[in-house]
């Protein structure tokens, strides 16, 4: 142990200890800042010498993922290791875990990054998803055309905020259409006719249990999360079942930390999950105003196998996403009463690039 103690398995880390966290983004630089608020030292492994994360740890690693003697040398200078995004290479993190706990787990982090193996997983725990097929090979288009048109071709690996999607209109597009994308392992998925995008984020502890906060309703723009309203209007009995499909997923992963879970509700009211991550998430950025412990916080007590916090809110929210050069109205939402300003310290800003989020905050309106 890096604090020079021995720890009996399956304990709270004490405070002092460290935690290594690979990525180097703004989800680690809150969740290192969350760290410090506990007691923690981070240790942050990342490529970019100038990675966000960077500025608020204690120690950092500057290394390609793929290097795995930097990953070792990492796993033996920290005391548990996390992830704050799903593009690590699972065989990096299979390396750490020979030495130190990986939480969540590598399965979970393998399962999670190929859209693939994710939707399988999905369908085969009975969670509802959108229409979707496999593409491998030039050879899988035909099949894949028989879930219909208009469908999104999305790369199965590697893309988040729009990255690595075309949308599809006709099978005479297919080919087209995996060209552009590279003629990468990709899912095919179909439209879903929904009246709205919520997420919800739970935590699961080592012990199995978990604590969600409140569905949110997100809002896209140009494929990139604009904003998140909390809590979604949706009726308690969608909420409700929402909750426990986050429950259930997070169970059958066997997941030691923070999971979000997105879906899409139809016009018929059914859940549709449509994408799951084993982290903190953007949707999850208004509980870092609204509540008493956020999601940062909770991800940190769920990797440190401390009892999970109290996710109930205090403040209604409404979380935008500041892209670009939306960044620069930084002074006049410093101005605005209830606005709660969080910018992440990006050294370029660039369009696409989410450069910081403000939290709008307002009375509780119902518990």
């Amino acid at each position: 142990m890096t604090n020079g103690t021995s720890r009996t398995p399956g304990t709270p880390l004490p405070p002092g200890s460290t935690i290594g966290i690979l990525g180097g983004g703004q989800l680690g630089q809150m969740a290192a800042l969350a760290a410090a608020a506990l007691g923690y030292r981070c240790h942050v492994f990342s490529p970019d010498a100038d990675a966000p994360a960077k500025e608020v740890s204690a120690a950092q690693t500057t290394a390609p993922y793929e290097d795995r003697d930097a990953a070792r040398a990492f796993a033996d200078a920290v005391d548990v290791v996390t992830f704050e995004f799903e593009n690590v290479p699972d065989e990096t993190l299979a390396v750490i875990a020979e030495a130190v706990p990986v939480r969540p787990s590598v399965d979970a982090l393998h399962i999670s990054q190929d859209r693939v193996i994710e939707k399988t997983f999905l369908a085969d725990n009975g969670i509802g998803t959108a229409p979707w097929a496999p593409v491998a090979t030039a050879t899988d288009l035909d099949a894949a055309a028989a879930i219909g048109f208009p469908a999104i071709l999305k790369t199965a690996r590697f893309g988040y905020d729009g990255k690595g999607q075309v949308r599809v209109n006709a099978a005479g597009d297919l080919a087209a259409a995996w060209t552009e994308i590279g003629k990468a392992p990709a899912v095919l998925e179909g439209f879903v006719d929904f009246e709205r995008e919520i997420s919800v984020i739970v935590a699961r502890s080592p012990g199995g249990a978990t604590r969600s906060y409140v569905p949110v309703d997100n809002v896209h723009r140009d494929h990139i999360l604009f904003t998140t309203t909390a809590p979604s209007t949706i009726a308690d009995d969608i909420a409700g079942k929402a909750q426990g499909i986050a429950d259930r997923i997070a169970g059958a992963l066997d997941l030691i930390g923070l999971l979000a879970v997105e879906m899409f509700i139809t016009r018929d009211g059914d859940i549709l999950v449509n994408e799951i991550a084993p982290r903190p998430h953007n949707s999850g950025h208004w509980t870092m105003d609204a509540c008493a412990v956020s999601q940062f916080e909770q991800f940190i007590r769920a990797v440190a196998g401390l009892p999970l916090g109290d996710p109930a809110r205090h403040s209604d929210a409404v979380m935008t996403n500041l892209i670009g050069d939306e960044a620069d109205q930084w002074l006049d939402l410093m101005k605005e009463d209830g606005a709660c300003l969080h910018l992440y310290g990006k050294a370029e800003s660039r369009p696409g690039r989410k450069m910081g989020h403000v939290n709008r905050l307002s009375p509780l309106l119902s518990p």
